[in-house]
């Protein structure tokens, strides 16, 4: 398979002194990084005028409706402009709870230029899970769409929200009765230009990731953070003029807001946007607008491989298919490949660093690996007693570089677990790394379920689930699911003389979160394996009875 990146080979993988410290370190040609605001440099081809202004940047894949770069750069100063007189500035926190669109581009864009932070919210979580972050973060302003507006108004009543800014219209043409509502029309004002700000020091985007362990926490990402890893992504790229990519992954993901919307805006691709995934609609998109780049997740990949509906569209445009948010298996990724003619990579990464750590180089792919480390990346694998390994060893996966985060917001404590002093982020996956500095992701030592790629947090569900007044004690898990990679099971525990089946188990904890959350298997036993400190064994409850 001959793949389309950019790619720098140096003379050898380790140095003498790479080896003597177990420090395995990237292989790709070092870069320099601007230090400018994230929104300079994911326009500064277009601002240069390398990228010509009628060129498309985003069309939107529901509607069809398209904007150019002059247009969405005016939209963009515009709707900072009007953000200002809303009293939004630097530091403060604006929230998106809206799925893909060119409009969430645009607002995104337009909270950086005032050197706010934008904090990105599922789209399709519940009132009680939309309060949970926004009071830990309490922006006053939040952008959403008709859609998600109900949740959002009842998650309002608990919040500091002052506004809330509808991206896209009601059905029935009129906006709710509350004082808070507004449409993104009004809130268009003079164009403004990028405030300063320091950007190592000013956050520019706060996602929430469960990180290794526990419940979600805002990662705090510098515009130092974001733009190295633009370049870095980038660098491997091999973009062409006239390309397009399916922007279905979505946006508030920092799969997608990076990889996706920021790099691919950088390069001058086009983006088309989806709001939900559908495997026949983004076939008919490939089709009809050429699609050049695919970025996916292995559910994704492995409908390519085996949903009929492949059959009946031209994709033959398709040069790259590129997995990731979750591993993908060797065998399904060349089998997708062979049935569209289309290279299927993947890469490694993950919120915490911005997100891209690893990803396939031309000539260099091999069957099951997450790639290797992008350039200024080092790695090391370290063993349970914090030895450092060498090639093919297996152990965790610890990963320094620019693209690391400042820390979790308001958690110093959950920051030095995960981030040592040395800067080298604790990923929490077991991986090793071959001769030639490919990374393969073994198994997980920490306890995040990947459900198509969505992080679920066990503790979330387990506090969910013990506020159940039948159960004594809980324990979730994630086990292998072809479709989904995993999916949550729940270990119950119940209280004397107290009866429950399991349908009611999951229909509690389905009233309460997202779709993608749920409870999908409950098994009801005697005690939940604990160790000594009162920690859940979950290894214990992995293995097959």
């Amino acid at each position: 398979i001959t793949l389309q990146w950019y790619f720098v080979q140096q003379p050898s993988f380790h140095s003498v002194e790479t080896m003597k410290n177990h420090i395995f370190s990237s292989k790709l040609k070092p870069l320099e990084y601007p230090q400018k605001a994230l929104g300079e440099v994911v326009f500064d081809k277009a601002q240069s005028g390398k990228i010509p202004p009628e060129t498309l940047a985003a069309i939107n894949g529901d509607t069809h409706e398209a904007i150019s770069f002059a247009e969405i750069q005016n939209a963009i100063a515009r709707q900072a402009g009007g953000l200002q007189t809303l009293g939004v500035k630097t530091g403060s926190v604006v929230a998106l709870i809206a799925p893909n669109s060119p409009e969430f581009a645009i607002a995104f864009h337009a909270v950086l230029r005032l050197a706010a932070t934008a904090t990105t919210v599922n789209p399709v979580y519940s009132p009680g899970e939309i309060a949970d972050q926004l009071s830990d973060c309490k922006p006053k302003v939040a952008f959403t769409v008709a859609s998600c507006l109900p949740a959002l108004l009842e998650a309002a009543v608990k919040l500091e929200l002052e506004t809330i800014i509808l991206l896209d219209s009601m059905p029935d043409g009129e906006l709710p009765d509350s004082p808070r509502c507004c449409h993104i029309k009004e809130v268009m004002g003079d164009p403004v230009e990028q405030v300063p700000l320091s950007t190592d020091e000013n956050i520019a985007v706060m996602p929430y990731s469960s990180g290794t362990t526990g419940i979600p926490k805002g990662v705090m990402l510098s515009h130092n953070n974001l733009t190295a890893n633009v370049a870095q992504t980038n660098a491997a790229q091999n973009y062409q003029e006239n390309d397009v990519a399916l922007a279905v992954l979505p946006f508030f993901h920092i799969y997608g807001m990076q990889v996706l919307m920021n790099s691919l805006i950088a390069e001058g691709v086009t983006i088309v946007t989806m709001s939900r995934f559908d495997m026949e609609q983004a076939l008919s998109l490939i089709e009809k607008y050429k699609i050049t780049h695919l970025f996916a997740v292995p559910p994704i990949v492995l409908g390519l491989a085996k949903h009929p509906a492949v059959e009946k569209f031209d994709v033959s445009s398709l040069r790259q298919v590129f997995s990731g948010a979750a591993p993908l298996g060797g065998e399904l990724g060349e089998e997708a490949a062979k049935r569209i003619d289309c290279p299927v990579v993947q890469g490694y990464g993950m919120t915490e660093l911005s997100p891209v750590s690893h990803l396939t180089p031309a000539n260099d792919y091999k069957a099951g690996s997450s790639g290797v480390a992008v350039a200024d990346t080092e790695c090391r694998i370290v063993s349970e007693k914090g030895d450092d390994l060498g090639p093919d060893e297996i152990g965790e996966l610890f990963v320094r570089g620019p693209q690391v985060m400042k820390g979790y917001f308001n958690q110093p404590a959950a920051t030095t677990e995960c981030l040592d002093e040395d800067g080298w982020l604790h990923t929490g996956d077991i991986a090793k790394i071959d001769e030639d500095g490919h990374m393969y992701i073994v198994d997980r030592l920490k306890e995040l379920i990947k459900y198509k790629g969505f992080q679920v947090a066990p503790a979330e569900l387990e506090a969910l689930i013990v506020s159940h007044p039948a159960v004594a004690d809980v324990a979730v898990v994630g086990i292998a699911d072809v479709e989904a990679g995993e999916v949550p099971k729940a270990f119950v525990t119940l209280k004397p003389d107290t009866e429950i089946d399991a349908d009611e188990i999951k229909q509690y904890v389905a009233d309460k979160v997202s779709s993608y959350k749920q409870i999908r298997e409950v098994e009801f036993v005697d005690s939940i394996p604990k160790s000594a400190s009162g920690k859940i064994l979950r290894r214990l409850l992995r293995k097959p009875a």
